[in-house]
Formats: C-alpha cells, structure tokens, sequence
C-alpha cells in the first residue's frame, strides 16, 4: 500500500505545471497559446521574461528532484524497494508529461528528468546536464541537446550502476522524452526549429 500511494503521490507532484503557475504569477501569457505550445522553460523563455524562464526550469526540475528523494529517505520507514524507487521516478516524469491538473496537457520532461536523476546520483544528473549543456552551446537548440542527451542518460546509468529496474525507468523516460519530441524532430530535419532564446511569434 505505501509502494502504491508514493507512486500516486509522485504523479501528483509531477502534475504540478511549473510553466503554466508562473507564467500566471508574472502576469504572461499561457505558454500552452504560443511558441512551440509546450510548457516548459525554453518555450516560456520566448515570453521574454528571463526571470520566469528560470523559476519553470527550477520548478520543474525540483519537482522530479523532490519525488524520487522523498522516496529514498523514506524508503525504509515504509519498506519501499529498488523497484518502487524506480517506478517514483517514472510517475513523477508521467506526471508533468500528462499533468492531472491541467487536463493532461504537459510538457516535454527535460528539467523533470533531470531532477530524477540528479536524485539518484548526482554524478548521473550532471553528466547528463553536460551533455545537454555542450550540445546546446554549440547548436543553438534546445530541442537537440535534449534528444541527444536523453540517449545517453541510460548509457551513463548503465556504466555507473550495470542493469536493473531503474535502469529500465530511465530508458522509458528517455523514450517517452524523444517521443514527446517527435514535432521538434521534424522541425530539425526541416531547418525550422526555434533557437535557444528566440521569441514568440
């Protein structure tokens, strides 16, 4: 019964849309209305307003952050094992991808999934964020360094810690992460994706 409530807990704080709750706070509008449409950081960014750009990074990533931590300090209290850990992980990720509190409408995961990471080994999070940073540094595209880092986030967990079930859950959000990138990869092939710090049209 704990395994299952940390689990429904985890997609709860996960449907908390960062994107949408500051972008109310500064007075801007909805970011699910311009842009890419997506409610994530590098979208509300084109608003203009820096300031609200970082508050959705850092919420969004303290959130998956949060989630998979509240779980590891808990987890013998409750009896939660590697695999409810795993699955705390995966919920709080599903939960920004289709938040219940915003009718399912979510966004991409990039900051969400790397504040799971970054909870289970901090050496994971930051190898990953380089990735990110690099690729996004030398092409201007959000959207790419995602992708390419979201591949190699399993690689790393796999070097640092060998298969098991959270391996499995950082595989499944890194597919679900370039599926949920499928539009800003047609974009790419087309040369028309947005830059990093472009504004809304």
């Amino acid at each position: 019964m704990a395994s299952v409530l940390a689990i429904l807990a985890a997609y709860l704080i996960g449907s908390i849309s960062f994107a949408v709750v500051v972008s109310r706070l500064f007075g801007l509008s909805d970011p699910r209305t311009y842009g890419s449409k997506n409610p994530g950081a590098t979208n509300v960014l084109r608003s203009g307003n820096k300031a609200a750009a970082a508050l959705t990074l850092l919420g969004d990533g303290f959130k998956g952050w949060l989630a998979v931590w509240l779980a590891l300090t808990f987890k013998e209290q409750y009896e939660l094992g590697s695999s409810t850990i795993a699955a705390v992980g995966l919920a709080v990720f599903i939960g920004h991808l289709w938040p219940v509190f915003f009718r399912f409408v979510g966004g991409k995961g990039v900051a969400t999934a790397l504040g799971v990471l970054l909870a289970i080994n901090v050496w994971l999070g930051v190898g990953t964020f380089v990735t990110w940073l690099v690729v996004a540094y030398a092409f201007r595209y959000s959207s790419l360094a995602a992708l390419i880092a979201s591949l190699f986030a399993p690689f790393y967990y796999g070097l640092l810690f060998g298969p098991d079930l959270t391996l499995l859950a950082v595989a499944i959000m890194s597919g679900l992460l370039i599926y949920r990138h499928g539009s800003n990869i047609a974009n790419l092939m087309r040369g028309k994706e947005s830059r990093i710090g472009s504004k809304k049209k």
